[in-house]
């Protein structure tokens, strides 16, 4: 509700100096009233007369605005109250909207950002690295039995063996950098990490779904399931 100004014009002001100074004019010696006609005195009383005619309906000009701005009764300064709270509880339900809006819309681009990182420029890239993980992997294998069975060359054996592994540390450190991580061993099959490629037979029912060896490694990125682990289990029955 827009708040009333209550002001005084210059015509208002102008009468009020006009009768301060008549009335100074017309407050003179009892000695000389005697020497004033009848006249003249009348005169002045119908000026002055006139000039309180003319405050009089300046102000009650002015006192009728001052009851416009004012409502014209205390209900209906309750309502126009009320109408107050309930702007004020819509613009508030109105902010609150708009911030889940922007919540929402925020977490739909972090997610469509990480998507587009992860499919278009990152997973082809990951992808053949993984591949190359597995080919030196293999290769470490192979160069761990051959050391096994070479009894005169164990020392130059020995050397590329860990040339293997120190080549294949620094694959994985490139894979941390871009937040691919290893799926961590476990001793029972979990869908969600693990792709069974072969059973062997149990003995008991309680061997059901244990790990008899990891075939090839799985990677998570972002706790996103890259590529599952490929393993060897039992079965029963």
């Amino acid at each position: 509700m827009p708040k009333a100004e209550i002001s005084l014009d210059v015509e208002f002001a102008s009468t009020m100096q006009q009768l301060v100074a008549e009335a100074e004019k017309a407050s003179v010696p009892p000695a000389e009233i005697e020497d004033v006609p009848a006249s003249e005195i009348r005169n002045e009383f119908a000026g002055m007369n006139a000039r309180l005619t003319g405050l009089e309906r300046t102000i009650s000009e002015r006192l009728e605005k001052v009851a416009a701005a004012v409502p014209a009764s205390t209900a209906e300064l309750a309502k126009r109250l009320e109408g107050m709270a309930e702007n004020l509880d819509s613009l508030r339900n109105t902010e609150t909207v708009n911030q889940r809006l922007f919540n929402s819309l925020h977490d739909e681009l972090k997610n469509y950002r990480d998507n587009f990182l992860r499919e278009s420029l990152q997973k082809p890239f990951i992808r053949d690295l993984l591949v190359l993980f597995d080919d030196l992997t293999s290769l470490a294998t192979q160069m761990e039995s051959a050391r096994a069975g070479a009894e005169g060359r164990k020392g130059k054996v020995a050397q590329w063996c860990a040339n293997l592994e120190n080549a294949l540390h620094s694959v994985v450190e490139i894979l941390h950098r871009m937040e691919v991580t290893e799926i961590e061993a476990k001793d029972t099959v979990d869908r969600v990490f693990h792709r069974v490629v072969s059973y062997e037979p149990a003995d008991f029912v309680e061997e059901d779904g244990q790990i008899v060896m990891r075939v090839k490694r799985g990677f998570l990125w972002r706790d996103h399931v890259l590529r599952p682990e490929e393993v060897v289990a039992k079965r029963f029955g």
